[in-house]
């Protein structure tokens, strides 16, 4: 590969790690050009986004984007796939999704909110992960449900004292 092309992914792989707030980073070996072709399927349907580079080309794109990717350096050796997101669970509900019927991808790493997350093991906290519609709207119903509840027992406590004030008044005249 020529320096021209090598400097192209770089610019290319910067632009992406700093364009996406998620990124995972998986170990793809061993698998068949039709099932990396049905990976990239999966992943195109979810609006995911496979990318495949040498590690030393993601370790300088990553050095070129100014953050801090410190812990994401030990894991690149080996083949490793790039799973671009706009979503925080997407990612690792592709992998758990195609790891149905396959072996890879196995996680190697993944960057979620400047957290970095380590290992295969913590694939299923990755796909519980909420959006952050999904927790404002959470945080919304919470909100309103004691407003709720007032009002149902501002409406509720007005309709007994009203029956109340109506069978003392029947009491009254009887």
């Amino acid at each position: 590969m020529l320096r021209e092309e090598k400097q192209k992914i770089i610019e290319s792989l910067t632009e992406q790690f700093k364009s996406a707030p998620y990124f995972y980073l998986a170990d793809t070996s061993n698998l068949s050009v039709s099932e990396m072709n049905q990976l990239r399927r999966l992943c195109y349907q979810h609006g995911v986004t496979l990318r495949i580079a040498k590690n030393t080309l993601i370790r300088k794109s990553l050095e070129s984007t100014g953050k801090s990717y410190d812990g994401l350096f030990d894991v690149l050796h080996g083949p490793t796939s790039i799973f671009f997101a706009q979503s925080a669970s997407l990612p690792a509900k592709v992998i758990k999704e195609f790891r149905k019927t396959h072996e890879k991808p196995v996680l190697k790493a993944a960057y979620v909110e400047e957290s970095i997350f380590i290992g295969d093991a913590v694939l299923e906290q990755l796909a519980a992960l909420k959006t952050k519609q999904e927790l404002i709207g959470e945080i919304v119903a919470l909100l309103q449900s004691p407003i709720h509840r007032v009002v149902q027992a501002l409406k509720s406590g007005g309709d007994r004292l009203a029956g109340i004030l109506k069978a003392l008044e029947e009491r009254a005249s009887s």
